[in-house]
């Protein structure tokens, strides 16, 4: 993941990776999050993380789409990764998600938008808390690709030391 070209002046400029693993089309899939570039100075901030429609990064939040939401919305949509406060200016973070990498539902060429601000998760009354009209140029995006396994259990491995160490 590297900073959206079109990010205001002022926000962070956040990169890392978000990695996703699952062995077989009924299996569970795991998410591993690791971002850095989140201010260090006064109190954090959660962030939400959300799988977009699109897999076009070329301006941004905004070429994404909405959210991925396939099934309408299920108590637990695809596209809500969560709500994560960074530590120390990083989010370093494994999840388990009701998405997909297989068949015509799969988040393969999709984007992961990291927010400016929080998912409150249906409960605030406002429609846009986190949504791209909120967040135009608050945001910041990868594409979900192939990978070999090498990457994710090299960062699975840093994750694992990380938890230890805390």
């Amino acid at each position: 993941m590297r900073p959206s070209t079109s990010l205001a002046q002022g926000l962070p400029k956040v990169y890392g990776r978000a990695l996703f693993k699952q062995d077989y089309p009924q299996g569970t899939l795991k998410v591993l999050l690791r971002f850095n570039g989140f201010p260090t100075d006064g109190v954090p901030q959660a962030r939400a993380v959300h799988i977009h429609q699109y897999g076009d990064l070329s301006q941004g939040c905004e070429s994404t789409g909405g959210h991925y939401n396939p099934w309408c919305t299920p108590p637990q949509p695809p596209w809500r990764l969560g709500n994560f406060e960074p530590q120390e200016g990083k989010i370093n973070a494994m999840i388990e998600s009701v998405a997909t990498l297989f068949g015509g539902l799969s988040v393969i060429g999709r984007a992961v938008v990291v927010h400016e601000k929080l998912d409150d998760l249906g409960r605030g009354g406002d429609a846009g808390t986190c949504c791209m009209e909120t967040q135009a140029g608050g945001s910041d995006v990868a594409l979900l690709a192939f990978s070999s396994p090498r990457q994710w259990n090299m960062h699975q491995k840093q994750y694992n030391r990380e938890l230890r160490r805390n």
